[in-house]
């Protein structure tokens, strides 16, 4: 069974704890007290050290870990367990995140903000000092975010808080990671805010479904609902990984925990906050898994790896001289053996990267260099639309375009055929808090349906400042609602 680390609605609440009281109470009473004396002090031995140096590393990385809570609907049960009535009602989910960039950058997982209306992040309480009772009643403080970029494919998403000067960790380099490796997981399972967990790396690329491209970081450090987004950390204190989910039979951990790797994390971070989506980089060819019937069949020199199965016309690996029925040995002196470690490569490639690609053609062995292009984005093509006078949606803070025949060939699949599509935030603007990322479709206006980019701006304007903004949106084929208050 695979369960999203941070996936499954929760009832947010605050307790306060009796416990906790009485502990405080009882640590600082205890302090009146004459202690024995002092037993001759002893060199540290190994364990003291490990224990210090992770008390050290805790202590260092923690402030970079954020907690995310979501606002939006969902899918709720009412009645007896014969006769449950689905209904959708307002519910507020929780993840986790890493804190990138000191200008107020997080990074978490898409499914974390899956249906979000409103996003917020509870930074950590100061850790000037060490840990101890006095945190049980530090919360943190809550802010508003805002959607800068989603992949839904890599489940990886970036958030932005109106905040400055934090504390973020560096990313750690992928390709150094080792299995066995000692490594931290760090996040809010349950809404405990603040946890970490112990462990170690247990695989350096694991693809648990074969089908598809992405290969992860498998650790045994436990990791459970609320953890999603959160990093997974060396013992330098670097990202090695942002943890996506785990494979349960029981629902909680069973010590089968995985993370987005750093390598690609490192590609998609930058494109997330540039464009708002994934630039994947290209090469212009299409594979497949080698089959023992497909090697037979072709007389393939072997029975497993990858064959080439089309070139596309024009593109890089044309132009390097790949054919069809190649079979692919290495990228960059890096075996590929299956189609998911290919796919991983290709994800960490980047426009402009140049890669050494060696082949067997029949018996003959061939090594090839081929550039490595941009595939293109359907969203990135309305740049070419947008007059930023014309499409200024000031109180929005965007860049939008009429939904029209011709924008509607390039984003096939809209639910609806009438709205405004956000092609660009635009800093300086109102609304920059609000959740609209680009290429969500505005289709709706406090109930009115948006014919056009006049109508939206219009009726913006008409609405007094402090009062409630509510907009159906379209975010990768799924309409939702955003809710806000006018600046």
């Amino acid at each position: 069974m695979l369960n999203r680390a941070g996936c499954g609605w929760l009832q947010l609440r605050t307790r306060v704890s009796t416990l906790a009281g009485l502990l405080a109470f009882c640590c600082i009473s205890a302090s009146g007290f004459q202690a024995h004396p002092a037993q001759k002090s002893r060199p540290p031995d190994a364990l003291r050290q490990l224990s210090g140096s992770i008390e050290e590393l805790v202590k260092r990385v923690s402030p970079s870990v954020v907690q995310v809570l979501v606002t939006g609907l969902g899918a709720t049960e009412e009645g007896g367990n014969s006769e449950a009535a689905l209904v959708v009602g307002r519910q507020r989910s929780l993840g986790s995140g890493v804190i990138v960039d000191p200008q107020g950058y997080i990074l978490t997982n898409a499914h974390v903000l899956r249906g979000a209306q409103r996003v917020q992040v509870v930074l950590p309480p100061r850790m000037d000092t060490v840990a101890s009772l006095t945190t049980l009643t530090s919360r943190g403080r809550t802010v508003d975010a805002r959607i800068v970029g989603i992949s839904t494919e890599i489940d990886l998403a970036l958030i932005k808080i109106a905040a400055y000067g934090l504390s973020a960790l560096p990313l750690g380099k992928y390709s150094d990671l080792r299995q066995g490796e000692v490594v931290l997981a760090f996040g809010s399972p349950g809404g405990l805010q603040n946890s970490v967990t112990l462990g170690i790396v247990s695989a350096i690329a694991r693809q648990p479904d074969p089908d598809s491209p992405m290969v992860y970081i498998q650790t045994d450090a436990p990791i459970n609902p609320g953890n999603s987004g959160g990093p997974l950390v060396n013992m330098d204190g670097e990202v090695v990984g942002i943890n996506t989910f785990i494979l349960t039979q029981s629902g909680g951990n069973e010590g089968l925990g995985f993370a987005i790797p750093s390598g690609v994390v490192a590609v998609a971070y930058p494109q997330l906050r540039k464009y708002g989506h994934l630039h994947r980089g290209e090469i212009g060819l299409h594979v497949q898994t080698i089959t023992p019937d497909m090697a037979a069949g072709l007389g393939l020199p072997t029975e497993q790896g990858v064959i080439v199965s089309d070139v596309i016309p024009g593109g890089p690996a044309e132009e390097a001289g790949l054919k069809i029925q190649d079979v692919l040995l290495s990228l960059d002196d890096k075996p590929v053996g299956s189609l998911p470690i290919f796919g991983l490569y290709m994800l960490m490639l980047r426009e402009g990267d140049r890669v050494k690609i060696d082949v067997l053609r029949g018996a003959q062995k061939m090594e090839v260099e081929i550039r490595v292009a941009q595939r293109p984005h359907n969203v990135d093509l309305l740049a070419s639309l947008v007059d930023p006078e014309k499409n200024l949606v000031g109180k929005l803070g965007i860049l939008g375009i009429e939904i029209d025949s011709k924008i509607s060939q390039l984003l096939p699949g809209l639910r609806e055929s009438s709205g405004v599509i956000v092609a660009a935030r635009v800093a300086g603007f109102g609304g920059q808090e609000n959740s609209l990322a680009v290429g969500d479709v505005i289709h709706a206006l406090n109930g009115m349906t948006v014919i056009g980019v006049d109508f939206l701006r219009s009726k913006l304007e008409e609405i007094k400042p402090d009062s409630p903004v509510v907009l159906q949106i379209e975010r990768d084929g799924i309409l939702t609602y955003i809710t806000f208050r006018m600046d």
